[in-house]
């Protein structure tokens, strides 16, 4: 069904289908292969929440039709149904085969489309306060030494006269 016919079959229902929008980086995003099914895809990284989770990040896949490039920057969004659900992959470590090469298995888990705006979206919940007190503290330390440091003439000396 292409998109036309979708968006008039769900009007056509009677109640129009809420809809979750997703805003995220342009580096989140893969290039487009295409699927075993034959239909072109995207993959989507969630990044991990928490800076100490070294696991590697999961990840979705859609359409790349659906991802569309935001026009003030560097950032992209996307719409999902609210009611609806994906299906977040993870690599999982199994262990290593006798040559010391690792195994991998990817781990899936259906998701919410709400929770993986959440999760897709947990940037804009990190705190920003360290580093704005970093820059407030850099910003008296370079004028407390500029007020110590003896004035420079503006042209250098001439040798001489």
């Amino acid at each position: 069904m292409a998109g036309n016919e979708r968006a008039a079959a769900e009007t056509a229902g009677g109640e129009e289908r809420q809809r979750v929008t997703i805003k995220f980086g342009k580096g989140l995003v893969s290039e487009p292969f295409v699927s075993k099914a034959g239909k072109e895809l995207v993959e989507v990284k969630i990044p991990n929440q928490d800076e100490n989770d070294k696991r590697p990040w999961a990840s979705f896949v859609v359409s790349p039709n659906m991802i569309h490039d935001n026009k003030f920057g560097k950032g992209v969004w996307m719409k999902l149904p609210e009611d609806g659900e994906t299906k977040v992959s993870r690599p999982v470590l199994q262990g290593q085969d006798e040559n010391g090469k690792n195994i991998w298995k990817n781990e899936s888990q259906m998701v919410p489309n709400t929770e993986l705006k959440s999760m897709v979206e947990a940037y804009k919940e990190k705190s920003r306060d360290s580093v704005l007190s970093d820059l407030s503290t850099k910003k008296t330390d370079a004028a407390k030494t500029e007020r110590r440091a003896p004035k420079q003439a503006s042209r250098p000396r001439e040798a001489a006269r």
